[in-house]
């Protein structure tokens, strides 16, 4: 550790002085206290405690004193903010990269320049940053991509400095969309991937079935987040994962709102309890911000509402209450002393006919029955509520293109959005770095209901705000130490924790003749993958690949490898289940002259949709798509970008002519088993973990325990005839071995697992 420079004066107040010339202050009774040295923030000492003069002004206020209730200090500084400073805190910030990029939606400059041209540092704030923290008033940013935990460290720590001296002296909240997931996919886990410990995410932490684990993961992940400068947690997404062809299903936990509402209920605990504070929250505690309310994962099709071609989310079986649960009985009824979630974000979807009262189709965003009346009212949640990302933003030219997602607002102005987004009960702002068009609204707003009235709901947001400000301490001390963040991130403690709980998600489904484990060092036939050439989330083009799936050096410690099935004695193939870039709609389609919407198929093979809807339950583009009412995609074709993994299987079957096929399928969704599972002797199912830890089952290093968040279908007709709304409401695949793949079937060596999760956890 860098050696602590201290001074004669220093010593007399208690201060320590560390990199980026920040101090602490050390109080007897209270929390140490952390300013930077070039801020002008001064230290006042009443009653032999000390505080920080965040305001200058050479008295303690009520919202500086850390002996006061959190309530009364977020109302007296929500009372001294101007309406300038109140929007800013109102807004969320687009995604950040440390270092900025050149180029796409994270790009930044310094110094006008990109940042190899430019001499920065990575840990420079950019132009953009400094412009929307200073001119804009933006206290809350959220995090994507970091050059290493040091670096994030010293960026939070820059920009906490930078602010620390401006008006009020309100720290930042930074934060971010999940980071310890095994795989980066889309821009809400971005951030994935780093130098962090790597844990099963969604649908593979719900395949534990084990809320005490979930807990114990938040409690980790917090430790890392806080030492990366990260107060704010984008997750945990509780959205029920009642229609397999949806494209966020892979973040979700299960279709069961009993073990999604207890799963969601371990991970709040885990992330917002600092352990020994007597109410849960403290230095060490992460605010959650739990997602999508009221249950984003009945998108019409399984189409997505990022896109406007999956605007619609529907209730055909009358199912929304359902889809609450997640929420009222488990967010909102935390074990620990935080009680509740910290925040909440809305999905980008229009609940559609679920407004009994207004009967108005707007994104939940925009909606005052499901904000005001169902989750202020009825609920009684008084936390922070935040936009997802870009609903004000215009929408683009095509129902498939990616930009702003203002569903069921299209025609109004991006001022008129944002007032309508407050008149709806929102706090929040995501994705926005501009406070202008909130000033606007505020405008509107006090035209309609006067001067008095809408600075009072002003500064009820900001209280709101400020309150996760206050309960995890950045006003007395922002800051990190960027030595500690090497020891905590990261460290091999966490990631052997995370890698266990890999292992926990995987889910055997079958073992034919008890083939695995296999532990006698045999050879084995890997096949490499054929990846085809594809467009990402942001349409960025990746090139067709062929390698092999699996760090064949380590299979090698376990087994022989050879490329010759011939003189193999069994075959180890690697797939991912069946994905279509084109998520639900097609752009060539729509030219052609069709509506443009295509089904999403689950399985590897060409699909024709005979069995889909003759008429879709909800339609309508107002702006870029005007003339189609009905989203039907009956008898439309469509077939799996990566149907190369089918032939694989089916190859490796014929070539290894009745010796043993193992296949190891890593699955972001339910797919369909009846195209090949007769030709596999064992199946291992993972959703989107290491394959290193599907390695390590194959060899007995581990037991399989991992069993089914959700039904795997028996073909694409029970697919087209479930209801999106309702859960376990499918046909499922009923295997050689006579055993059917249904929510809560898993094995292990012994055969199925019966166990005290299966008795808790089961259809109802």
């Amino acid at each position: 550790m860098k050696k602590t420079v201290l001074n004669v004066a220093a010593l007399f107040l208690g201060v320590t002085t560390f990199a980026q010339n920040i101090q602490t202050v050390t109080n007897s009774k209270g929390p140490v206290l952390g300013y930077s040295a070039d801020s002008g923030v001064k230290i006042l000492t009443v009653g032999g405690n000390k505080f920080k003069d965040l305001n200058k002004n050479g008295k303690l206020d009520k919202y500086e004193d850390w002996r006061l209730p959190v309530d009364e200090r977020a109302k007296d500084l929500a009372s001294k903010m101007s309406v300038e400073q109140i929007a800013g805190l109102m807004l969320y910030s687009g995604h950040q990269s440390v270092p900025a990029p050149a180029e796409g939606f994270r790009a930044g400059k310094y110094n006008g320049m990109f940042y190899k041209e430019s001499g920065a540092k990575a840990f420079d704030l950019t132009d953009q940053q400094k412009k929307f923290l200073k001119e804009d008033n933006l206290r809350h940013v959220l995090v994507t991509t970091v050059e290493s935990p040091e670096i994030a460290a010293k960026w939070s720590n820059n920009i906490q400095a930078y602010i620390e001296g401006l008006g009020l002296g309100i720290p930042a909240n930074n934060s971010t969309d999940p980071r310890h997931s095994a795989t980066v996919t889309a821009e809400f886990n971005e951030g994935a991937g780093g130098q962090i410990s790597l844990w099963p995410d969604g649908l593979a932490m719900g395949a534990t079935f084990d809320p005490e684990l979930v807990k114990k993961f938040g409690n980790i992940a917090a430790q890392e987040y806080r030492a990366l400068g990260i107060s704010t947690a984008l997750s945990p997404q509780i959205d029920l994962g009642t229609e397999p062809r949806w494209y966020r299903i892979a973040y979700v936990f299960s279709e069961s709102p009993e073990l999604t509402a207890d799963l969601g209920r371990g991970y709040i605990d885990g992330f917002q309890t600092t352990i020994g504070s007597k109410n849960g929250w403290g230095g060490k505690s992460v605010n959650a911000m739990v997602k999508h309310w009221p249950g984003g994962g009945p998108e019409e099709g399984g189409r997505d509402g990022h896109w406007a071609m999956g605007k619609y989310a529907v209730y055909p079986g009358n199912n929304f209450q359902n889809h609450v649960k997640p929420f009222t009985e488990g967010a909102f009824k935390l074990n620990g002393g935080t009680k509740e979630a910290s925040a909440v974000m809305p999905y980008y979807t229009i609940s559609f006919n679920q407004d009994t009262k207004n009967g108005e189709n707007v994104g939940n965003g925009y909606s005052k029955y499901l904000i005001t009346d169902l989750l202020r009212g009825k609920y009684k949640y008084d936390g922070v509520v935040c936009t997802d990302w870009l609903i004000t933003a215009d929408e683009p030219k095509s129902p498939g293109g990616f930009a702003g997602k203002p569903w069921g607002a299209e025609k109004l102005s991006i001022a008129e959005r944002h007032y309508k987004v407050l008149e709806a009960g929102v706090d929040q702002f995501g994705g926005n770095n501009d406070k202008a068009p909130v000033l606007e609204a505020y405008q509107m707003g006090v035209k309609e209901h006067g001067e008095k009235a809408y600075r009072a709901k002003f500064e009820q947001s900001a209280v709101r705000l400020l309150r996760n400000f206050f309960r995890t301490g950045l006003f007395e001390n922002p800051y990190v130490n960027t030595e500690e963040t090497k020891k905590i991130v990261g460290n091999p403690e966490f990631m052997k924790a995370g890698y266990e709980a890999q292992v926990k998600s995987i889910v055997m489904l079958k073992n034919k003749a008890n083939i695995l484990p296999i532990k006698e060092r045999k050879t084995a036939y890997i096949p490499k993958r054929y990846s085809p050439a594809t467009f990402n989330w942001w349409g960025i083009y990746t090139g067709p690949s062929l390698q092999y799936p699996v760090d064949i050096e380590k299979v090698k410690q376990h087994f022989n490898v050879t490329d010759d099935p011939a003189k193999a004695d069994f075959a180890l193939v690697f797939v991912k289940s069946p994905h279509s870039e084109e998520g639900g709609y097609s752009d060539v389609d729509a030219k052609e002259g069709g509506n443009g919407y295509v089904p999403i198929s689950l399985q590897y093979q060409t699909y024709t949709a005979t069995e889909a809807r003759e008429k879709s339950i909800a339609a309508g583009d107002p702006v870029v798509a005007p003339n189609v009412h009905d989203r039907t995609f009956k008898n439309k074709t469509s077939t799996a970008t990566n149907f190369t993994d089918l032939l694989a299987i089916e190859n490796a079957y014929k070539a290894m002519n009745g010796k043993p096929v193992i296949v190891s399928i890593t699955a972001s969704k339910p797919m369909i088993f009846n195209e090949f599972e007769k030709h596999a002797d064992a199946i291992l199912m993972n959703f989107n973990v290491s394959n290193q830890a599907v390695v390590d089952i194959v060899t007995g290093k581990y037991e399989p325990s991992g069993l089914l968040p959700l039904q795997m279908p028996a073909n694409m007709a029970t697919v087209e005839k479930q209801k999106e709304d309702v859960p376990y409401d499918m046909e499922t695949h009923k295997d050689s071995e006579s055993h059917n793949y249904d929510f809560g079937y898993g094995m292990n060596w012994s055969g199925v697992i019966k166990d005290a999760r299966t008795q808790k956890y089961h259809k109802q």
